[in-house]
């Protein structure tokens, strides 16, 4: 008969190893890109300089000095899930157009910081390229040049989710005012998709952040005059605390750096 001590060892191996796979299995999840290719299309929109796709539906404003640059797209609506998708990324090739595409159909790496509006005035396959049910990216135009033709307006294309890659830690630029407080979360690497986020402060716990439009986050407690910590958790499940990034005598205004996944 197993003694009370072995099956006490025993039982405790079982729970390690089975918090060890349950642990894995969340790393794979959250970090599991580069899969299987889709198909979609692409278009392209605002200007050879990109300047038409600033402040877009992510709230990301400026995308030159938030780091975004002209690598960006607009999402249809199957796509772009109410503002969730924004800040992921996605490698995008053309393919099976030989007349558009550039030679060897060479890919490259977006993030998703705009919303691309349906067009119900026009079908699906005539100009409304972005209604659903399409999976569909509507390019920035020196992105779009670097996968086909311009001439081409749309091309078919492939995608598939990639992880992010973002120089420097997490930006938090802190808006509104004494009485309601909206972040702004940006320069997310790794996942790129946030979709949850704490606030504490000097005098505080952990509060649970909303989402009021894209990565806008929102709090109605009073923050000013007190030192923040924030913490944020991807899509993928992984969180990363960034304690006291912002000194207590923070302005509205002003962007701070945090850690980074």
């Amino acid at each position: 008969m197993e003694s009370l001590s072995m099956w006490r060892s025993r039982t405790r191996f079982l729970l390690i190893a089975a918090a060890a796979i349950i642990f894995a299995h969340n790393l794979v999840a959250a970090d599991d890109y580069n899969g299987g290719w889709n198909y979609a299309h692409a278009t392209f929109y605002g200007g050879a300089d990109a300047s038409g796709t600033m402040a877009g539906a992510c709230g990301y404003g400026n995308l030159y000095s938030q780091g975004y640059g002209t690598n960006t797209a607009a999402l249809s609506t199957a796509l772009f899930n109410s503002g969730a998708s924004c800040g992921a990324c996605f490698e995008i090739k053309c393919v099976d157009d030989p007349q558009w595409c550039l030679p060897g159909s060479p890919s490259i790496v977006i993030t998703a910081t705009n919303f691309c509006p349906p067009n119900y005035a026009q079908a699906n396959d005539d100009g409304g390229w972005c209604n659903p049910p399409r999976e569909h990216f509507d390019m920035a135009m020196p992105a779009f040049e670097q996968i086909g033709i311009w001439k081409a307006g749309i091309v078919p294309i492939q995608y598939r989710r990639v992880a992010c890659v973002k120089e420097g830690g997490m930006r938090f630029t802190i808006n509104g005012n004494y009485y309601f407080y909206l972040i702004l979360v940006t320069n997310v690497g790794g996942d790129g998709v946030v979709a949850d986020v704490k606030v504490r402060s000097s005098n505080t716990g952990w509060l649970p952040l909303s989402r009021n439009w894209g990565q806008n986050w929102q709090s109605n407690t009073i923050l000013k005059g007190q030192a923040l910590s924030f913490q944020v958790t991807s899509s993928g499940g992984r969180t990363v605390t960034s304690y006291n990034v912002a000194p207590s005598d923070w302005q509205f205004g002003q962007t701070f750096e945090g850690n980074q996944f």
